[in-house]
């Protein structure tokens, strides 16, 4: 079948196999968790591993899926109909169940089946009992997380025939949400974009939460896609929405909304970091939409600023290559006009993996030697021996200066595999 390869999540997926552990595939709604699951690792134990078809156990309890199998919900049903089809303790089976939360007292058919030495389990879910943070508590301290984000412009663009420069407008205006690569008009897309807001995403989050009215976390939202990339915090973002909407919203329900949000996947916050002070500032964020779609969408395409949209994109794209992103303040004390004085100097990102940490300015243009040197005036202040990068719009070739610091083109980056 000719699909979108996803191989990045399919080398997650392959390195955990059989690792004693139950693989937990989290997201947003509709970026593409049960593709990954019952196309693109199913087609790989198929045609790579020797499985056989009736090794692989896949049940859908998302009830817009067309093969969905609802009437497994029932905990009772759902188990008899797991254990009579694992039928040979000489052979490895793979449970994949998708959506499985809405199943009562899911946990503990899915622990019963991962003490199992023959069964390999593999469960998406997209709500607050997926969190990094109830995942040890729900699965006995057996689940292993795998985030799964909407399309990467490198998985975007695989399959396409039009130039980069066209297929960057579409995706940094559309974003990169799966279900977008069947729909042809910019019209259809649209109202897709707008139908995940308002009849999947927000309604998730109103009816998990017992919220008495849409008007508040629908006001949150707007805010955040509104200033993405943004320092805030929620007395912030409460005064903001009380001036510009005139809807009051006490900073407490703002920072438990905040929660609900960034647990349904749908923004995350970076922490602000001071590098050489080696310290968090509490509360302070810039949160960041999981798809630039989508927060075109929320907005009506109305605020099509170029430069928060790429550093979004970039933000996501590092996300999806697995680093924890925050975002980086060097404080210094200088001599200007002849008095010391303490200054703030902000780093986009800092990126890390457990292996590597790189800072990262994004930069739309560095045309002027004013622009340059402010883009470059944090990263020059820091002194450990960390890389130091940054992107820009243009299409260049990577080069290094004399101070170390890489630069390199938006889609050299985008596109490196």
């Amino acid at each position: 079948m000719n699909y979108i390869k996803r191989d990045i999540y399919l080398e997650r997926l392959k390195v955990r196999m059989h690792n004693g552990l139950i693989k937990i595939i989290t997201g947003p709604r509709r970026s593409g968790k049960s593709w990954i699951l019952s196309h693109i690792f199913t087609d790989y134990l198929l045609n790579s591993e020797g499985v056989k078809e009736e090794q692989i156990i896949y049940i859908s309890f998302d009830i817009d899926d067309d093969n969905s199998q609802t009437d497994m919900l029932d905990p009772t049903s759902l188990k008899e109909y797991l254990y009579s089809h694992i039928t040979s303790s000489e052979l490895k089976y793979y449970v994949m169940l998708d959506e499985v939360q809405d199943v009562p007292n899911f946990e503990r058919i899915v622990n019963g089946l991962a003490a199992k030495e023959n069964v390999d389990v593999y469960v998406t879910g997209s709500n607050s009992k997926f969190l990094s943070s109830d995942i040890n508590t729900i699965f006995r301290g057996r689940g292993d997380e795998i985030q799964i984000w909407p399309l990467t412009f490198n998985e975007y663009v695989q399959n396409k025939t039009e130039s980069i420069s066209e297929l960057w407008k579409q995706y940094y205006t559309f974003g990169g949400m799966p279900g977008l690569t069947t729909l042809k008009t910019s019209e259809q897309k649209i109202n897709y974009l707008k139908r995940l807001w308002e009849k999947t995403y927000i309604s998730d989050v109103v009816e998990r939460h017992k919220l008495k009215s849409r008007t508040p976390i629908e006001s949150l939202t707007d805010e955040l896609c509104s200033a993405i990339g943004s320092l805030t915090n929620p007395n912030k973002i409460s005064n903001t929405i009380k001036s510009v909407q005139n809807i009051s919203i006490c900073s407490d329900t703002i920072d438990s909304y905040l929660t609900f949000l960034t647990e349904s996947y749908l923004f995350e916050g970076a922490k602000r970091y001071n590098i050489k002070g080696k310290r968090y500032f509490e509360s302070i964020k810039k949160y960041y939409c999981t798809d630039v779609g989508l927060r075109n969408a929320r907005l009506n395409f109305r605020q099509q600023e170029i430069t928060h949209i790429m550093e979004n994109i970039i933000y996501i794209e590092l996300r999806s290559r697995g680093y924890s992103v925050d975002v980086g303040v060097v404080e210094i004390r200088e001599q200007l006009n002849g008095k010391q004085k303490q200054s703030q100097y902000e780093v986009d990102f800092i990126a890390s993996n457990g292996i590597e940490k790189i800072y990262i300015q994004s930069a739309y243009r560095l045309d002027t030697a004013e622009k340059k040197q402010q883009e470059l005036h944090s990263l020059l202040k820091i002194d450990d021996s960390f890389r130091k990068m940054v992107i820009v719009a243009d299409d260049i070739m990577p080069y290094t200066d004399d101070n170390g610091i890489t630069y390199t083109g938006l889609f050299n980056f985008l596109l490196q595999n």
